[in-house]
C-alpha cells in the first residue's frame, strides 16, 4: 500500500491516460501503478465501463431502494453499533462512511454534510451503485470484486469523474457462508489519503460481523426455544429448521444419509427465499429437487414469527428409485425393453408430453443437452403408437454430409447423379411411411435442403432426386436436437417457417443436473445392468463417492452416468467404490500436481468428450488462478468461447 510520499498524482494521471488511450494489452502498459489498479482498471475495460464517466448510476425508484435496505436490515443494524462509535470523529474530518450491499450500492451513509452533498454530484449517496460494472475501479466496487481492502487515490479511479475522490474499503464477510455481503468505505477529498484508513475500515468491517454473528446465534437460539417448545419437536427424526430468511440454522438426523448432507442442507446455506408471504403449500414447492418435506411447522416464539420447521421424508422414501417408463421392443427387432428413469418433476413433465404426442399425431421437437437421453423420448413417442408394427426410422443429420442428405431423406431415381444404384433407392421419408422419421441433430442440415423438407411436411409428399413423380407419404416427424434453434433462425442457419412446423410440440428433456435423487435412481440402473452383464455383485459406494457424484454437475449428462458406472465394473477388483474411484473430473481434485497432459485428462475418465473438456477447462481455470485471459490462451481458443463453454459446463470461474 502505497503511502502520501511514494504516490505521484501526475504520473498516475499520465499511466491513467495511457491505458484508457490504448486499444490492446501490452499498449503502453503503465509501470508506476499497482499491481491490484491495474488488474482493476483491465476488468473496468472488459466489461466496457465509460472512463469518460462523470458520475456513476443511482436506483432513483424510492420503493426499489427501500426494499433493498430492507432485505439488507441485518447487515445495517449489525453496522449500526460501529457507525455511531465513528460519527463524531468524522463531522470534522471532510469524511463520509460508507455501507454498500453485496451489489455495490449505497444503503447507509454518513459523517460530514458538505462531503455528504458533494457525494450527490456523483451519487456517491443513498442508491448509488458502486460495482466495478458500473464504475470501474473505486474502493466499493474492487473491494467487493476482490473480496480484498482495497484504497483508490485520485487517478487510480477508472472513472474521470470520480477522480476527485479518495476511498478506502473493505468487504464484509457473512460469518455464516463466508460470502462477501457488503463493502464499508471511507471516503472523501483527496486530502484525507491516508494509509491507516484502510486499518480503519478494516477494523470496522471486523466489527460489523462479529455482530453479525452475535445476531445468528442470538436468532438460532430463540429458533431452537420456538421449536423444542412446539408439539412437533419430536415427532420426526430428518428435521431442517431455517430462519425468516430461508437460511439453514439447525439439521438432525441427516447426517447418516449422503443423499441428504448435499451443500443445500448445509448450516448457513440459503435454502429458500424469505418466509414472509409464502403459504405453506408454498414452501414445498420452491425446494430443490432432491429435498423433499412432508410437513411443515411455522415456529413463533412470544407471538413472533422466527423461522419454519421442515420435516423430510424418510431414507426410505429418499431413495426410491421411482417411477420408470418402459418401452417395449420393436416387432422383428432384436432388443431388450428400454427403461427411462426418472420421478423429477421435470422428467415426469417430458414424459407425459411424449406420451400425448404420440396419440396427438403431430411434429416434435425434442431440446435437450447432449446425453439427457432425447433418442429415447423419440422411441417412447413410437412405442405408444396404435401400429405396433409402425416403422421407426432413425436419421443422425450431422453424420451425413451435406451433398448426400438429400437423397438419404427423399431417395433417388437411376441416374440422378454420378455413383447412384441401378434402380434407384427409396429414402428415408418413404422407409417410415405411417411410422415415425426421427431426425437427429436437426440444426445441421443444411440451410438450402431445409425448404424441401417443408415442403414435405406441408404436401405429406416427396419427389425423390431426378424424379417429377409425386410420392405420398404419412410420417410422424419428431426432431432432436442440442441447439437453440432460435440462435440459429437469428444466425440465418435455420429457416424460422421450419422451425414453426417442426416444432408444433416441442419436449425440453431436463439435464441431469436439475434432476435431483433421479442421479442416485439411475446408478442403480446402471449399476444392475453392469452386474448382469459381467456377472458380479452390485457396486455399492462408500458416502463421500455418492455425495461427490450428487454434487458433479454431469456436463455429458445420462451418458456420462453410464459410462462411469460401466468404468467401474471395469477397473474395480472388488465391488465397493470409494472417493479415489471416481474419474478426476468428480473428484475436481486439481492439487495432486498430476501432469496435465492429455493421456492424464484422458486417463481414468469417463470419456465422454464434453466431460473431458470441462475437465481441461477446469484444470487450466485452477492452474492460472482464475484468470480467464491467461486460460483462454492456455486452451487456444477466444475468450467469449470460453465464457460460453464456461457456462454451457457450469463450471466455476475462480
Amino acid at each position: 500500500m502505497p503511502d502520501n510520499s511514494s504516490y505521484s498524482e501526475d504520473d498516475t494521471r499520465k499511466a491513467w491516460e495511457r491505458f484508457v488511450s490504448s486499444n490492446k494489452e501490452g499498449d503502453g502498459m503503465p509501470t508506476k501503478v499497482r499491481d491490484e489498479i491495474l488488474d482493476s482498471w483491465r476488468r473496468s475495460r472488459e466489461l466496457g465501463v465509460d472512463a469518460g464517466s462523470q458520475a456513476s448510476r443511482k436506483v432513483i425508484d424510492e420503493s426499489q431502494l427501500f426494499l433493498r435496505r430492507e432485505r439488507n436490515t441485518a447487515l445495517r443494524q449489525a453496522a449500526s453499533a460501529a457507525f455511531k462509535r465513528l460519527e463524531p470523529h468524522l463531522k470534522e474530518a471532510r469524511t463520509i462512511l460508507i455501507l454498500a450491499d453485496s451489489q455495490g450500492v449505497i444503503i447507509d451513509a454518513i459523517g460530514d454534510e458538505h462531503v455528504l452533498d458533494e457525494g450527490q454530484e456523483i451519487h456517491l449517496e443513498l442508491g448509488g451503485d458502486w460495482s466495478e460494472r458500473t464504475i470501474g475501479t473505486n474502493g466499493i466496487g474492487t473491494a467487493l470484486k476482490t473480496g480484498k481492502p482495497s484504497y483508490v487515490h485520485a487517478s487510480e479511479h477508472f472513472a474521470e469523474g470520480v477522480q476527485a475522490w479518495t476511498c478506502a474499503g473493505a468487504p464484509i464477510f457473512d460469518p455464516l457462508t463466508q460470502n462477501v455481503i457488503g463493502v464499508v468505505d471511507l471516503s472523501g477529498p483527496p486530502q484525507i489519503f491516508r494509509q491507516h484508513n484502510v486499518a480503519l475500515v478494516l477494523a470496522a468491517a471486523r466489527e460489523i460481523e462479529i455482530a453479525l454473528a452475535e445476531q445468528k446465534q442470538i436468532e438460532r437460539t430463540q429458533l431452537l426455544e420456538a421449536f423444542l417448545m412446539s408439539d412437533y419437536s419430536r415427532a420426526h427424526d430428518s428435521v431442517v429448521l431455517v430462519d425468516q430468511s430461508g437460511r439453514v440454522l439447525f439439521r438432525r438426523g441427516l447426517d447418516d444419509d449422503p443423499l441428504r448432507r448435499t451443500k443445500e442442507l448445509s448450516f448457513g446455506h440459503k435454502l429458500l427465499p424469505k418466509l414472509e408471504g409464502l403459504s405453506d403449500q408454498d414452501i414445498p414447492k420452491l425446494l430443490p429437487l432432491n429435498v423433499e418435506a412432508e410437513g411443515i411447522e411455522r415456529l413463533k416464539l412470544e407471538g413472533v414469527f422466527r423461522g419454519a420447521a421442515l420435516f423430510l421424508k424418510d431414507k426410505g422414501k429418499m431413495r426410491q428409485t421411482g417411477a420408470t417408463c418402459t418401452i417395449k421392443p420393436r416387432v422383428n427387432v432384436a432388443e431388450g425393453e428400454i427403461d427411462i428413469i426418472g420421478s423429477s418433476p421435470k422428467m415426469v413433465d417430458a414424459i407425459g408430453l411424449a406420451e400425448r404426442a404420440a396419440l396427438a399425431n403431430v411434429p416434435v421437437l425434442i431440446h435437450g443437452e447432449t446425453g439427457v437421453g432425447k433418442e429415447l423420448f423419440a422411441r417412447l413417442i413410437h412405442s405408444r403408437m396404435p401400429d405396433n408394427k409402425a416403422p421407426y426410422v432413425p436419421v443422425n443429420c450431422a453424420a451425413i454430409s451435406g451433398d448426400l442428405i438429400g437423397a438419404e431423406l427423399f431417395g433417388y431415381s437411376e441416374g440422378a447423379f454420378t455413383g447412384a444404384v441401378r434402380g434407384g433407392r427409396t429414402g428415408k421419408f418413404e422407409q417410415a411411411n405411417n411410422g415415425v422419421l426421427c431426425l437427429d441433430e436437426i440444426g445441421d442440415m443444411p440451410i438450402e435442403l431445409q425448404p424441401y423438407l417443408l415442403r414435405a411436411l406441408e404436401q405429406r409428399a416427396i419427389y425423390r432426386m431426378g424424379d417429377n413423380k409425386r410420392r405420398p407419404v404419412d410420417v410422424r416427424l419428431v426432431t432432436m436436437t442440442n441447439r437453440d434453434l432460435r440462435q440459429e433462425i437469428e444466425k440465418g442457419n435455420f429457416r424460422r417457417d421450419l422451425f414453426y412446423r417442426i416444432g408444433v410440440m416441442t419436449i425440453e428433456v431436463p439435464p441431469l443436473r436439475e434432476r435431483g435423487n433421479d442421479i442416485v435412481a439411475l446408478l442403480d440402473h446402471f449399476s444392475q445392468k453392469y452386474a448382469e452383464e459381467t456377472g458380479r455383485m452390485p457396486m455399492t459406494f462408500a458416502n463421500r463417492a455418492m455425495e461427490l457424484m450428487l454434487q458433479y454437475q454431469w456436463p455429458g449428462n445420462v451418458r456420462e452416468l453410464r459410462n462411469v458406472a460401466q468404468r467401474f465394473y471395469l477397473i474395480k477388483s472388488d465391488s465397493f467404490v470409494t472417493e479415489r474411484d471416481l474419474p478426476p473430473e468428480i473428484q475436481d481434485d486439481f492439487d495432486d500436481g498430476a501432469e496435465d497432459s492429455l493421456e492424464h485428462i484422458l486417463g481414468g475418465h469417463s470419456g465422454d468428450l464434453e466431460s473431458i473438456e470441462a475437465s481441461a477447462i477446469r484444470r487450466a481455470i485452477s492452474a492460472e488462478n482464475g484468470n480467464l485471459t491467461k486460460v483462454a490462451q492456455v486452451l487456444g481458443i477466444s475468450r467469449p468461447t470460453l465464457y460460453r463453454k464456461i457456462k454451457r459446463y457450469h463450471i466455476r470461474k475462480v
